[in-house]
């Protein structure tokens, strides 16, 4: 690339004030890469010799990383998407990734977007629930986990191909792993081989390359209704929300990131391995549990001290846990930008983590429809009452809905119901198949060109966006998106249950969990409890099991008749502030307000109460709260 259009890929932006003259210049000017296969080739092309992934096997054995310079990653990469082409995948045909992070699952993920379309499968959902994604997307290959890396996974992996259309899985080995491995036990019907053993090395991909508006990935989202829906992705998607976020960073091409979150994750994909292609820089990846390996956190700093990390992504609960890690003398100064997102961020575990590190932590705020990243702080800008502001090109506004359905557009600063456009807005959910490819629609989540993000806020003149709840009724467990209906579905096959509703009841650890309300044909003929050990049993996921069951008269409704969940998650935080103020607050001085879809707990504080005692026992939760005048 010629040092003008070096420039034009990087103009400054360092201040809010720059969004203006970014945006000066038109999108197609920067000269974007066409597709994230073109990103890693000029990648390979002007760094070859440059670390681009090291791939930890685990937390214990951090020091014996597998690396790979981008011009080996890119040969890994042509080879393997070379084989799916050689098994029948062609330009608009999805190959199934169902493991957890390694080595190979890095090069097969972008070798699955240069032959077809990548579709990560998160291997935690319900045999049930993957098989039946799998049909809808039509996949033909599966890349899996093989029996090193996780017996549990290659087995639903095996059962998954004999339910569906899958004919052909490669398994993946363990990052580093040496020797023979085990024989691979499959159905009949299913042809099975090692990815490693099945790739030839040196081969160069010769089928159709994608172009900029293919699709590059598809992956599955909580959704309001059923299973999770499948959100696509184009090359132009991910390749410019990589550069938007790279263009916000202050990294150079130097920097080390850190990696742990899993790739079924669309923050894996976009912000750990595609965005630092654009500046060359090494990504270390953590094992196969990533931020799930507890071992991982007593070695955290000395592998920041080892490998000089200058970056990482996360969501609170991982930086509220560092924040109790002791650095033990490592030298962490090489860490300089701890993005965090997925949800909320306390005021208490950004203080406690930037007193323990002297590292600020900066907010970023997106969603899978809008690909991944549309907001974030700026590093010495401080506004932590914002999740940042928008990323140039894409625009972001608060609008209500009126009572006739039309959209009305609020003025800056105005709550309203957060709407994005731009560049990254998805191609749309999948419906099914055609002979073209696959037949997308935004199911009601595109209003011209505007993506609903389903959450509440408002949007300052300088396009800084601030979150003040949600208007959709998805839960977000630890920055795990949870469907409510599928909690709801599995109450309901509970012969004396009527009705159901699942909210998000706030939690310190993360940010919020489910919980249930029901009414039943005979109020004494279950309790509480019983429900919510049934629900347990029955709901897909582990992390989606309410964690309590509450029966009523009936369920809220709006005057229209229509189901009310923001009064169950009124209800639900007056019962979690009344708690967590016991001995400090009467439970029925605890009360919440809701105004324009957000809920704040209003305390009645006794007379000779500390408020600093209030202040600290809700320190680690998000909602608002606020203490009335002395009673």
């Amino acid at each position: 690339m010629t040092r003008a259009a070096e420039s034009m890929l990087w103009p400054a932006m360092d201040s809010p004030d720059d969004l203006a003259d970014v945006e000066a210049v038109a999108l197609a000017d920067r000269e974007l890469p066409a597709t994230t296969y073109s990103l890693l080739q000029r990648a390979a092309t002007q760094w070859p010799d440059r670390y681009a992934v090291i791939v930890l096997p685990d937390a214990a054995h951090w020091q014996r990383p597998v690396r790979r310079t981008y011009l080996s990653l890119l040969a890994s990469v042509d080879a393997a998407a070379q084989l799916l082409h050689d098994n029948g995948v062609r330009r608009h045909d999805a190959v199934a990734l169902l493991s957890p992070n390694c080595d190979e699952l890095i090069t097969a993920t972008l070798a699955a977007q240069t032959a077809g379309v990548a579709a990560p499968v998160n291997s935690g959902l319900a045999t049930e629930q993957i098989v039946e994604l799998i049909g809808q997307l039509g996949a033909t290959v599966l890349i899996a986990a093989g029996p090193e890396l996780s017996d549990e996974v290659w087995a639903t992996a095996c059962d998954v191909a004999e339910r569906s259309s899958v004919t052909t899985v490669f398994a993946l080995r363990p990052t580093g792993a040496d020797g023979p491995p085990p024989p691979l036990e499959a159905p009949d019907s299913v042809t099975v081989a090692y990815l490693a053993d099945a790739i030839t090395p040196g081969r160069r991909f010769t089928g159709e390359p994608p172009r900029t508006d293919d699709l590059a990935a598809i992956f599955h989202t909580g959704g309001t209704t059923g299973n999770p829906k499948l959100a696509a992705h184009t090359h132009s998607n991910q390749v410019t929300n990589g550069w938007m976020v790279t263009l916000s960073s202050p990294l150079d091409d130097e920097a080390a990131l850190f990696a742990a979150l899993p790739l079924f994750h669309v923050n894996a994909l976009v912000v750990t391995l595609l965005a630092p292609m654009f500046r060359g820089q090494s990504v270390v990846w953590a094992g196969p549990l990533g931020y799930r390996d507890l071992s991982l956190y007593s070695e955290f700093w000395r592998v920041v001290q080892h490998y000089r990390i200058a970056a990482m992504s996360a969501v609170p609960t991982v930086y509220s846990v560092l924040a109790h890690c002791p650095l033990l003398d490592a030298d962490i100064s090489s860490l300089t930008l701890c993005i965090v997102g997925a949800s909320p961020l306390p005021s208490a575990v950004r203080a406690s983590f930037e007193k323990h590190t002297g590292v600020p932590l900066l907010q970023g705020y997106g969603l899978t429809e809008a690909t991944c990243a549309s907001a974030r702080e700026l590093p010495g800008v401080p506004h932590h009452d914002s999740v940042g502001q928008r990323f140039p090109y894409q625009q972001i506004k608060a609008v209500r809905t009126n009572p006739d359905g039309t959209r009305t557009d609020l003025p800056a600063g105005e709550v309203g119901s957060l709407a994005i456009s731009g560049p990254t807005v998805f191609a749309g959910y999948v419906r099914g198949r055609t002979a073209a490819g696959y037949a997308l629609d935004g199911l009601g989540t595109m209003h011209d060109g505007w993506v609903d993000t389903g959450d509440l806020g408002r949007v300052d003149a300088n396009g800084f966006v601030y979150l003040t709840g949600r208007a959709k009724d998805l839960i977000i467990r630890g920055g795990h998106n949870i469907d409510p209906a599928i909690i709801e579905d599995a109450l309901l096959t509970h012969p004396a249950v009527t009705e159901a509703a699942a909210v998000g009841a706030p939690d310190p650890h993360s940010g919020e969990v489910p919980v249930a309300y029901v009414t039943l044909t005979d109020p004494d003929s279950v309790s509480g409890n019983d429900l919510t050990a049934w629900a347990r049993d029955r709901v897909a996921e582990a992390a989606a099991s309410p964690q309590s069951v509450t029966i009523m008269g009936a369920l809220p409704v709006t005057d229209l008749g229509k189901p009310y969940k923001v009064a169950l998650r009124a209800d639900a935080t007056r019962a979690v502030v009344a708690g967590a103020l016991g001995g400090i607050v009467d439970p029925d001085k605890v009360a919440t307000t809701i105004d324009n879809g957000t809920v704040t707990a209003v305390i009645d504080l006794p007379a000779g109460a500390d408020p600093a005692q209030i202040e600290e026992a809700l320190s680690l939760y998000t909602f608002p709260w606020r203490i009335e005048p002395l009673s």
